[in-house]
């Protein structure tokens, strides 16, 4: 075996180890199933909804159903392992909660997802609130925008 593939085999199975702690540490069951989400998730490099994940899922198991593919979501999504968003005017999307935050760009022409990352907004949101007498516990932004014109 290659010193590429054995790399490659080591980041996978510290990646599946990963995902069974992260479950454990949730309380849930450990299933292939959700093994197999989790790993989709931690890949994506979008927000994919339900049927998207349901189709990246197929080439690890392709009996893993639809209706399996909501319940394992809403199940790692109740146990506060991954994030829903939803996105004006699109369908729910999810990412894995272990990210670094960031915030999110909403191309309104393509639903292309961009995200992003400002240390000057998180100080202006964190100054806002201690301003008007609060403390930021969370908060959630996203831009809706559309590239301007190139200019020739």
């Amino acid at each position: 075996m290659s010193t590429a593939k054995r790399a490659t085999n080591s980041r996978a199975e510290k990646m599946a180890e990963k995902h069974v702690a992260d479950l454990q540490d949730a309380g849930l069951r450990i299933t292939p199933q959700r093994i197999a989400i989790l790993r989709v998730l931690a890949e994506a490099e979008d927000h994919p909804d339900v049927a998207e994940i349901h189709q990246r899922v197929q080439g690890d198991d392709p009996k893993i159903s639809i209706a399996t593919a909501y319940r394992t979501v809403a199940a790692l999504e109740q146990a506060g392992m991954i994030h829903r968003h939803t996105f004006e005017g699109a369908s729910a999307r999810f990412e894995r909660v272990n990210k670094k935050h960031h915030d999110h760009i909403v191309d309104l022409d393509t639903g292309e997802i961009v995200e992003f990352h400002s240390d000057l907004i998180e100080q202006l949101q964190a100054d806002i609130a201690a301003a008007l007498g609060y403390e930021l516990v969370h908060h959630r932004l996203e831009l809706y925008c559309r590239k301007r014109p190139q200019t020739p």
